[in-house]
C-alpha cells in the first residue's frame, strides 16, 4: 500500500512510516486460543490500513470442512501438514495482519518462513484469561480442548509458551480495551522494527 493510499485509508503517520519499514512482510499473530488473535488482529488490520486475514478460516474454506471436522476425519498430523502450507501460501501475499491457529507457530517450518516473510506477535494471556473466554465457546469447536478443558490448557501453555516466546514481539493479552492492546502491539512493532529488523527490500521486477 503506497503512503498516499495509505493516507487516504486514514492512516496516522506513524503507522504510515511502520509500514513503510514492514514492506512486504506481514504481522503474524500467534498465542492460545482465547488470547484474542482474530479480534485484535481485524482492529490492528484497521489501524494499519491492512487486510485482516484468519488461517484457521482459510483452511476451512481450502478444505470444505471445519477444524473440527478435520482433526474427526483426518487426525492432527495431517491438520497440522495442511495449516503449515496454508500458513505459507498467505505469508508470499503480505503484507497483511495474519492471526494463526494456536498450534501453528510450534512447527519450525512455519516459524521460519514466520521469520522470512513476517514479524511475529505474540498475545500473551495468563491462565485465568484463557479460561474464562474459552468457556464463553463451546469446547465442540476447539479440537485441542476436548476432555478438561482448564488440564489441556495449563499443559498446552507448558508446552507452547517456551515456543511463543521465540516470536519478535510480545504484548500481554488481558482484560482490557482493544484499543489498548492495539496501541501496545503498534509501538512494539515500531520499536522493534526500528531496532533490529531491516527494512524490506522489494524484488526487482
Amino acid at each position: 500500500m503506497s503512503e498516499a493510499a495509505t493516507q487516504d485509508a486514514g492512516v496516522a503517520p506513524q503507522e504510515t512510516a511502520l509500514l513503510a519499514v514492514l514492506g512486504r512482510r506481514s504481522v503474524v499473530l500467534v498465542g492460545m486460543m482465547g488470547a484474542g488473535k482474530s479480534s485484535i488482529g481485524r482492529r490492528l488490520a484497521q489501524r494499519l490500513g491492512l487486510t485482516f486475514v484468519d488461517a484457521d478460516a482459510e483452511i476451512e474454506a481450502a478444505a470444505g470442512m471445519t477444524i473440527a471436522e478435520i482433526f474427526a476425519t483426518y487426525g492432527e498430523p495431517y491438520f497440522r501438514s495442511g495449516e503449515q502450507r496454508v500458513i505459507a501460501r498467505l505469508l508470499e501475499s503480505g503484507p497483511q495482519v495474519l492471526a494463526t491457529g494456536g498450534g501453528a507457530f510450534m512447527n519450525a517450518e512455519t516459524r521460519a518462513a514466520t521469520r522470512q516473510k513476517g514479524v511475529s506477535v505474540w498475545l500473551k494471556a495468563e491462565f485465568e484469561v484463557l479460561m474464562r473466554r474459552v468457556k464463553r465457546r463451546a469446547t465442540a469447536d476447539r479440537p485441542m480442548l476436548q476432555g478438561e478443558p482448564a488440564q489441556r490448557i495449563r499443559h498446552l501453555m507448558d508446552e507452547r509458551y517456551p515456543i511463543y516466546a521465540q516470536a519478535d514481539v510480545t504484548v500481554m493479552s488481558r482484560e482490557v480495551s482493544h484499543e489498548i492492546i492495539v496501541n501496545e502491539i503498534v509501538a512494539e512493532l515500531a520499536r522493534v522494527l526500528g531496532a533490529g529488523l531491516t527494512p524490506a527490500v522489494e524484488a526487482a521486477p
